[in-house]
């Protein structure tokens, strides 16, 4: 399967309706602890107006929801996140924003079935709440890559000290992105694609 370079994707459509090109659509998750900006990253790349399950937070939240890094966060998803976005005229992909907060994880495993692969948005501020994230996934066998939101108080590392503390294997694709910005979250998805593409056609990541 030939993927195009992210310049000549598609922009945002104005209707809902699919191409009439489209050949194929594949599942994907978009998984990451509370508050690391999964429904951005939604929202940002969707062509078609994102469906989003956000609720007001609340009093009952607190002590049981971890929410450093995003106090100012008023709202969370409860349920899921949904999207879609054109990689090429004939490929769709569908993308699914799982909730954060690990009271609400027990709807991960019904997100999860079908999902060609996944991208475990991660943020440095508190890393560790992606161990969790990454365990789920390989328990399940679903290929993912790791997507390192930039947040203006957030510390940056180098990859391969990311790669270390988060114990991924060499072949895992570890990027940079900002989860607001169109572009770079499309750029994300097509490193996911390349990688399944390579997973596919070889065997093993390339």
């Amino acid at each position: 399967m030939d993927f195009k370079g992210s310049d000549t994707l598609p922009g945002p459509r104005t209707g809902d309706h699919l191409p009439h090109t489209a050949q194929a659509a594949v599942k994907i998750v978009i998984v990451g602890g509370f508050g690391v900006g999964k429904t951005t990253m939604v929202g940002s790349v969707s062509e078609i107006r994102p469906l989003t399950t956000e609720e007001t937070m609340t009093q009952a939240g607190i002590g049981v929801d971890d929410n450093y890094g995003s106090e100012s966060k008023t709202a969370t998803t409860v349920a899921m996140d949904f999207g879609r976005i054109s990689i090429t005229d004939q490929l769709v992909l569908y993308l699914f924003g799982t909730p954060g907060q690990e009271r609400f994880w027990f709807l991960w495993n019904g997100l999860f079935e079908g999902a060609l692969g996944a991208v475990v948005l991660a943020d440095t501020r508190r890393l560790e709440v992606s161990f969790d994230v990454i365990g789920r996934l390989e328990e399940r066998g679903v290929p993912f890559v790791v997507a390192v939101n930039s947040f203006p108080d957030g510390p940056r590392y180098p990859i391969r000290e990311l790669r270390a503390a988060l114990d991924l294997a060499e072949e895992i694709p570890i990027v940079e992105c900002d989860a607001r910005r169109r572009a770079s979250s499309r750029d994300v998805l097509m490193t996911l694609m390349r990688f399944l593409h390579s997973l596919a056609t070889t065997g093993s990541p390339r």
